[in-house]
């Protein structure tokens, strides 16, 4: 049950941040600059930059978690090699 809550609650944020993404970047700029909804949401530049910063982070992530496997594999291959060595001679 418990996974079922988090799952909606994951689900309801995830609908709120996209709403308010897409209200921000269609919406506000046809809205005039003095009007109070202006307030509700940081200045332009900012629908550009979060997203990029947000793919940069994911991506290093990402990259990390590639190569901390790779020399993890390579590390087990070598030890094997070392092994399979040792026993032939």
């Amino acid at each position: 049950m418990l996974d079922k809550i988090v799952g909606l609650a994951m689900l309801v944020a995830a609908s709120v941040v996209f709403l308010y993404y897409t209200i921000w970047t269609l919406l506000m700029p046809f809205v005039d600059g003095d009007h109070p909804l202006q307030n509700f949401f940081p200045p332009r530049v900012w629908a550009i930059r979060i997203p990029v910063i947000l793919i940069l982070l994911g991506s290093a992530v990402v990259g990390s978690f590639l190569a901390m496997v790779m020399i993890r594999s390579n590390r087990k291959k070598a030890a094997k090699a070392k092994v399979a060595a040792k026993k032939k001679n």
